[in-house]
């Protein structure tokens, strides 16, 4: 009996300090500790060798330490995307003459404006998610990428848009004849999900989407009507050169296939940010908690695994591209994106890849997520790989309860099973059969 009343009081004394608690617990607290803790990202471990002298990075007189970033990461111009809203840090340097180009591979995106002060940078960290930079275009003979927290993360953190972490935007709006977002008229965050009609929005787009209609290439001139704009212009356009002079940027496109590669890797990088912190504070909390009450500090609670659901359901879902909207037309690039981006894929025997595209009913042709091949995804706690892994055993087995997965058909399940157990190195045993 007495052990009974001192774990109610022990539950009652933490439930009290709940609000106190939960103040400690955002990301720039134990376990994450995001401000204080070192990164160990792709930028991260390039700077150090700059730093060491292992590796130089040449100045262009024209496009800054740009050309030379991309070569040291491995970033392809072809992923070029111009943005002309002005929506980001260097709003004054942004407008639909001179649009913002976006690069990126796996793991890192970097910002470029025309006479740019800095390069923006935003990479992904294994433990701490998104961490972003600014690289000074200046000539200073030894590029140094300096991390930024607060400044940046007035934007890129956001219940709405990053789910509650640091993480990536991709935002689409209303841009008027300036670049500037008509926010009376609404804007839309943009993932693998959002509907057409409300994609890219301030962004050049080039390649075609048939009778799929988006909002790229468009500029509002009725404030007042911003809903009712003909967007149909902007569509199916393979030259950008009637509407903006690309001869300052590394390559003429604003691939559209490079656009929704980028759409769903952004949400992507947020979910696993998500269910990593989340789930490394539920485990936290639970020690304490086992403590105090003198239980196993391997028991696991059921607010734990309430916890665990809610944030990988959502993380697989996405992954398989569960809300993804059917394609009525097919989509093709300009930039050889798609080309090149399906090469550098993970095969197995029969050449099959998660980087393989469809573009025809679907982005790609084994809706499976290309990152989870990614450091982060496979630096997740093992408590959330585990539920996924038995998440994809059960839908892969057609044993995932109601009809959520009914869109993957058994020649799907098969192929992506049969891909993952080729190819990564996280698969089980039993995918292998």
């Amino acid at each position: 009996m007495r052990q009974t009343l001192v774990q109610i009081a022990v539950v009652l004394v933490l439930s009290a300090s709940a609000p106190l608690y939960a103040s400690l617990a955002s990301y720039d607290q134990a376990p994450v500790n995001y401000s204080k803790s070192e990164p160990h990202d792709a930028i991260a471990r390039l700077q150090a060798e700059l730093a060491a002298g292992k590796i130089e990075i040449p100045y262009d007189a024209a496009l800054g330490y740009l050309p030379g970033v991309l070569i040291a990461l491995n970033i392809s111009p072809k992923s070029q995307m111009l943005v002309f809203s002005k929506t980001s840090l260097q709003v004054h340097r942004i407008s639909p003459e001179t649009p913002r180009a976006v690069y990126f591979n796996d793991d890192v995106y970097i910002g470029y404006c025309q006479k740019g002060d800095v390069m923006e940078v935003a990479s992904t960290d294994p433990q701490l998610g998104a961490i972003f930079y600014s690289l000074s275009q200046k000539n200073t003979g030894k590029p140094v990428f300096t991390r930024q927290t607060d400044k940046c993360l007035q934007c890129h953190d956001s219940s709405s848009m990053t789910l509650g972490v640091p993480g990536h935007i991709m935002r689409s709006v209303y841009p008027d004849i300036e670049g500037r977002p008509i926010y009376s008229a609404g804007t839309f965050h943009t993932t693998q999900d959002s509907p057409f009609n409300e994609r890219w929005g301030g962004w050049y787009v080039s390649g075609t989407s048939g009778s799929i209609k988006h909002m790229g290439n468009t500029l509002i001139k009725n404030k007042d009507d911003a809903e009712h704009a003909d967007f149909a212009k902007g569509c199916n356009v393979t030259d950008l050169s009637a509407l903006v002079d690309t001869s300052s940027y590394l390559a003429p496109h604003s691939d559209i296939v490079a656009l929704m590669v980028a759409e769903h890797q952004t949400t992507m990088h947020n979910l696993i940010s998500r269910a990593s912190f989340e789930m490394r504070l539920a485990l936290l909390q639970e020690r304490d908690m086992n403590k105090a009450l003198g239980e196993p500090a391997d028991r696991r609670s059921p607010s734990t695994l309430g916890r665990l659901k809610s944030v990988a359901e959502p993380l697989v879902k996405y992954m398989l591209y569960f809300d993804e909207p059917v394609f009525t037309d097919t989509i093709k690039g300009t930039s050889g994106f798609a080309e090149e981006f399906a090469a550098r894929g993970l095969k197995d025997k029969r050449s099959r890849s998660l980087h393989d595209f469809d573009l025809k009913k679907r982005l790609f042709k084994y809706p499976c997520s290309f990152l989870i091949y990614s450091e982060s995804f496979n630096a997740l706690p093992p408590i959330v790989l585990d539920y996924v892994k038995n998440r994809l055993t059960e839908i892969f087995n057609g044993k995932e309860g109601g009809s959520d997965y009914a869109r993957l058909t058994p020649d799907d399940r098969d192929n992506i099973r049969e891909i993952l157990a080729a190819t990564w190195k996280g698969a089980p045993e039993s995918w292998k059969y």
